[in-house]
């Protein structure tokens, strides 16, 4: 099976090049994905998956159906980038075997692998017992995986789908990736009728629960990520900020919100004139369909189990393969970093690993870039996953009898 592979990989690479470099060419910054959207559907429609929808959140899904359909494998990428920073425009452009360009790393080549990975299955007429999903999702570099939840909760139910195992297309330098800590974002109220206590107990609660934040590059714990000064409001004077908190393996969202609360409130004790509010971040976002959705600033920390048969699977296939793969988590060293596998693995319950070609120190960075040589392993290792967990096995069979 891998000799084929392989075969018909070599026959693909200029193609998923270029179709890469094509994707990493197009401005698309969360909630401004639909020239990408377009790109991918009619990439998945001229490479001859079975079903190709977009649903109304602006995901795009192929599926490749398998001969008896009672095991789904996800295969979840999303379209979005972060904003460019004004001083590194990223000009997308191939060089030295390495394509530049904004969300080269994270994760367009992740998206680009999966799509052929799945292309190179059908390519290769190796026979598929289950589905094959495909989904490029929006509305994730926010950290609130929006696009999943719409695939997760509508599309794929009204396809008739249901996914057994999700393998997202997240940076991991070809590593076999299985969780992650998470953050939260909280807004905290001052107000009372007396303007100088609000201003004293907003200075005190900023710093008890951390330093001011200059940026978004902090591995820290506790952060105030906006602070306004006080206004009045009918008399009653008010002051604001925004704090955001690391959520780690064992932590959960209601007790870090309690304990907060209870330590802002702890600090007003003394001061009967003033309250203080403390409640989850919360915004609407409009997609660039038009639909819109409310979203809590809330990314929990997730893991699948390091022995689950998705992980012990995914690493004998790429041994099989002769490809390397370091088990690991991601580190997010930027504060606001995330992944869907939060909300597949929290909400949905459903096994999820990465495996993508781009490097996470790239994502988010200066001078982004994914080595081609990987974007084009993550091709043949997704392949090789992908039929070790919903393929029909062909040991034995020659290239001439595929």
């Amino acid at each position: 099976m891998y000799d084929i592979l392989q075969r018909r990989l070599n026959g693909l690479r200029a193609d998923a090049t270029e179709f890469a470099r094509e994707l990493v060419s197009i401005d698309n910054t969360s909630l401004h994905e639909k020239q990408a959207a377009d790109l991918v559907e009619e990439k998945m429609r001229s490479l001859g998956f079975h079903t190709v929808v977009r649903d109304d959140c602006g995901n795009v899904t192929g599926v490749l159906l398998g001969r008896q359909a009672d095991t789904t494998l996800a295969l979840v990428s999303h379209l979005d980038t972060v904003v460019p920073d004004r001083d590194d425009p990223h000009p997308c452009h191939v060089k030295d075997g390495r394509l530049f360009g904004l969300g080269a790393a994270d994760c367009k080549s992740g998206l680009a692998a999966q799509l052929y990975a799945a292309y190179l299955l059908k390519h290769s007429l190796l026979p598929l017992d289950g589905n094959l999903v495909v989904a490029a999702t929006v509305a994730e570099e926010n950290g609130l995986s929006l696009g999943v939840r719409c695939l997760m909760e509508r599309t794929l139910p009204e396809m008739g789908l249901k996914p057994d195992y999700v393998i997202m297309g997240e940076p991991t330098g070809l590593g076999l990736y299985y969780g992650h800590d998470g953050w939260m974002e909280i807004d905290i109220k001052v107000e009372g009728l007396n303007s100088f206590q609000v201003d004293d107990i907003a200075r005190s609660i900023a710093g008890d629960l951390g330093e001011v934040m200059g940026g978004a590059d902090s591995a820290g714990e506790d952060f105030v990520l906006a602070q306004n000064g006080r206004c009045q409001q009918g008399g009653v004077a008010l002051a604001s900020m925004r704090v955001a908190r690391r959520l780690h393996q064992h932590g959960d969202e209601v007790g870090v919100l309690n304990q907060i609360a209870h330590e802002t409130r702890q600090i007003a004790r003394n001061s009967s004139s003033v309250e203080v509010a403390v409640q989850v971040r919360q915004e609407a976002q409009r997609l660039y369909t038009g639909r819109t959705a409310v979203a809590r600033r809330v990314v929990s920390a997730w893991s699948t189990d390091p022995f689950d048969p998705l992980m012990t699977r995914a690493r004998q296939a790429l041994a099989a393969a002769g490809c390397a793969s370091q088990p690991g988590k991601w580190q997010l060293g930027r504060l606001g970093m995330g992944t869907a596998g939060s909300v597949l693995v929290n909400e949905f319950k459903i096994p999820t690993i990465g495996y993508g070609p781009g490097l996470e120190a790239q994502a988010h960075a200066r001078g982004e870039f994914v080595e081609l040589e990987k974007l084009h392993t993550a091709i043949y290792g997704t392949a090789s996953i992908a039929h070790s967990l919903i393929g029909i096995p062909v040991c034995g069979w020659t290239a001439d009898e595929i």
